[in-house]
């Protein structure tokens, strides 16, 4: 099998970027990836383009990735635009693998950015909006928040402004969650806290304020039971990376040293589980499939970076990727396993929920970070000795879960 290789990653801090153009921030991230791995941008021989909100927010739709790419004289190759909902970003890292162990190339480049942010605040929110199957709305929205019933909302934990109603399906799987394991909302808090602590140490983070336990259950109320600093913001960004193959190093004289291998980058689609029924999930399906294609198991991973849209979708994930068992990630995450330090450590780099979420952007974010961790280069939020990463990054609603789950392994 051919092996392919990160030899450079690249990536904009977050924010809210109003005088920034999807094509600035393109340029940025991959500027910084070609410059990180010693390549020139005529040596790319293929570009994965993922950006999910640019045609509802500006209406540039169709060649987005030939637009970003150009001015940058990346041209005369093959540039495939790439919505997956918010697997986008992992979605054109998986393309760019494929092109390469396809032997079409030995140098290919995966790039995300988002321009989520705007002063049409209506639009803005309703970004999302396309995310689930639009010619069965009402009947998608009674399902999965039907997943809350049965457990009593308190009084005045529910905001009175304007939120993606995502958010309400991420408290309806809280509340099920909640009900099934005896979760509580102490450990959704502890998540938060904890990533809120790590993006401190993250200068490209959009949230670099630590938090304690008390002041995130004290924060506003977006929907029970989640409070403001659980959830992610919207956030405009780019990132990059530069894939190689074994001979791509070679030829272009890259340094092997600071090359991360690619172990496994998995996709998986939903299915029409049973919602009691964990192991189907999505993300452990995809999870299994990663570990087996890696060689490894959730016991030999040093760091994770995981979707935590909000602080509870970590918990989920944790339990997905086999780092404790179903039912147990809170009891995990209050105890310390996922902090800096731990067992485990999961979202150093603060998660969506500090760092942000741009949705093009985010899965390439992931790979960012893992790969400046498995060189060593993270700094104070470094985790000691990191040999395997996991990036776990999902998007979308079909059914009682995400439509498509991304899980990619790398190592050194």
């Amino acid at each position: 099998m051919t092996k392919v290789f990160i030899a450079g990653v690249g990536m904009t801090r977050m924010g809210k970027l109003l005088d920034r153009s999807i094509k600035s921030l393109t340029a940025d991230a991959v500027g910084e990836a070609l410059d990180d791995a010693g390549v020139a941008a005529a040596e790319i021989q293929s570009a994965y383009f993922s950006n999910a909100t640019q045609g509802h927010m500006e209406g540039q739709d169709m060649i987005r990735g030939q637009i970003a790419l150009r001015d940058m004289g990346i041209e005369q190759i093959p540039v495939v635009n790439v919505e997956n909902a918010c697997a986008s970003g992992a979605t054109a890292f998986n393309l760019a693998v494929q092109f390469l162990k396809a032997g079409e190339g030995d140098v290919s480049l995966a790039v995300g950015a988002e321009k989520m942010y705007s002063k049409d605040r209506a639009r803005m929110f309703s970004a999302f909006d396309g995310a689930w199957d639009v010619a069965e709305v009402e009947a998608n929205q009674a399902n999965l928040l039907a997943l809350g019933e049965g457990y009593e909302v308190p009084p005045g934990t529910t905001s009175d402004k304007p939120y993606s109603l995502f958010m309400d399906v991420y408290a309806a799987w809280s509340r099920f969650h909640m009900k099934q394991f005896g979760t509580t909302q102490r450990q959704i808090a502890a998540v938060s806290a904890k990533n809120h602590n790590h993006s401190q140490y993250n200068d490209r983070a959009q949230y670099r304020m630590p938090y304690t336990v008390d002041e995130i259950l004290a924060a506003p109320p977006i929907t029970y039971p989640l409070t403001l600093p659980m959830c992610a913001p919207i956030s405009d960004g780019g990132a990059a990376a530069i894939l190689c193959t074994e001979d791509g190093l070679k030829r272009l004289g890259l340094d092997r040293a600071r090359a991360v291998e690619v172990k496994a980058s998995i996709l998986q689609t939903g299915s029409n589980r049973v919602v009691t029924d964990m192991a189907e999930h999505v993300t452990a399906k995809a999870a299994r499939r990663a570990y087996e294609r890696a060689g490894v198991g959730p016991e030999d991973v040093s760091v994770a970076e995981v979707h935590d849209a909000t602080a509870m979708g970590e918990i989920v994930q944790i339990e997905n990727l086999g780092f404790c068992d179903f039912g147990d990630g809170g009891a995990t995450s209050e105890r310390g396993d996922t902090t800096l330090g731990g067992r485990v450590p999961v979202n150093p780099s603060g998660g969506l929920e500090c760092k942000g979420h741009p949705i093009g952007a985010t899965g390439l974010c992931q790979i960012q970070e893992l790969t400046t961790q498995l060189r060593g280069e993270a700094g104070e939020r470094q985790v000691e000795d990191a040999r395997i990463g996991l990036a776990e990054n999902g998007g979308g609603l079909y059914g009682i879960e995400e439509s498509v789950a991304s899980v990619v392994i790398l190592g050194i």
